[in-house]
């Protein structure tokens, strides 16, 4: 049975994804309904929004009635606790499955194998781990609020073969090709935030935007400690989108604009995810590159190589001291895309 519950699994994370990032703070979560004497599907839910039915209750509830004797498939184990809605194991016992398959348990200690015990506890078969590192890469925002409550951090590169972002006179624009571009406005529309800092602002004017049709722009956080950005650059355009600035200025610029004093990485990050940022992509400059990374606040890199070559020039980070090659930071999982004559490397830092 194992291939039909890779199938079933995979199609919930699909299901899961269509919550479109409502979700959050939650996890994306995806159910079906099967039934495994007439290898179909009963039914399928998915958590559609924050604070509205889980998963589980979206299948059962659309199953009809027709859930005793069957088998639930969901990407991540039930909840045991009353939150914002009913124990969905509590429904799953009532609703006399004979077999739940899970991908992975919530890393939530709440929750952590209390589901998966209460519905073993009810003589229900429990199949834990299918798919489960894929299950893991679908809530890695999730995984990563619960543990630390801070945001999940991206950092985008784009350099040069060489491992430049500007030349020596600070050129930058286009590094990469037109498709590559493409897909970083994707990853933008894929993150809730987006971070840059003065140095890059103000070499560059960007807007930090989207310009995907149907796609909404990333909240901007603009990191700049010694209050050199002008008001009238355009990352503080009043178009509607959040803006929170990290500085130290004590005087309020602008009623739209929210302001963070910065003192460390680790406090920013914490004050963040208590202002409900769940996940940034940062697009920055050497600096705060070099910060982030020295200060293990880096979850996730995409590196996009063009095949150019400047010699001379800015590196996409510096002043990061590494004495043994097996200090290095490294990064694991990687995953390698093409564009053209461009190159993505993707990888998760390895912590």
């Amino acid at each position: 049975m194992t291939k039909i519950y890779k199938k079933l699994m995979r199609k919930c994370f699909a299901l899961a994804k269509r919550s479109n990032g409502k979700n959050m703070p939650n996890p994306y979560v995806g159910a079906i309904v099967y039934d495994e004497e007439k290898k179909e599907i009963i039914s399928v839910g998915y958590h559609k929004e924050y604070g509205k039915s889980h998963a589980e209750v979206e299948a059962i509830n659309n199953a009809k009635g027709n859930t005793k004797n069957k088998t639930l498939i969901v990407n991540l184990e039930p909840c045991s606790h009353w939150g914002k809605t009913p124990p969905c194991a509590d429904l799953i016992i009532k609703s006399g499955f004979k077999k739940v398959v899970v991908a992975m348990a919530d890393v939530n200690p709440i929750v952590r194998y209390n589901g998966v015990k209460k519905l073993k506890d009810a003589s229900i078969e429990v199949v834990l781990g299918v798919l489960e590192d894929e299950a893991k890469e679908l809530n890695k925002v999730f995984i990563k609020n619960i543990l630390t409550k801070k945001p999940y951090v991206m950092l985008k590169i784009a350099t040069t073969l060489d491992g430049k972002i500007a030349t020596i006179k600070n050129k930058s624009k286009w590094i990469t090709n037109e498709k590559s571009r493409l897909e970083v406005q994707k990853l933008r529309s894929s993150y809730q935030a987006i971070m840059s800092a003065s140095g890059t602002i103000l070499a560059d004017n960007p807007r930090l935007n989207v310009r995907l049709k149907n796609k909404k722009s990333p909240i901007r956080i603009i990191f700049d400690p010694n209050n050199k950005i002008p008001l009238d650059y355009n990352v503080f355009q009043n178009d509607g989108v959040r803006k929170i600035l990290i500085n130290n200025s004590k005087i309020p610029l602008r009623e739209d604009i929210e302001q963070i004093n910065f003192t460390s990485f680790d406090e920013l990050f914490k004050k963040l995810y208590e202002m409900k940022i769940y996940s940034i992509m940062v697009e920055a400059g050497q600096g705060l590159n070099s910060l982030l990374l020295k200060n293990n606040e880096v979850d996730e890199i995409n590196h996009f190589f063009a095949p150019k070559i400047f010699g001379s020039g800015m590196n996409f980070a510096d002043n990061i001291l590494i004495d043994e090659v097996n200090e290095a930071i490294e990064l694991e999982n990687i995953k390698i895309k093409r564009f053209d004559d461009n190159f993505l490397i993707n990888g998760r830092i390895k912590k």
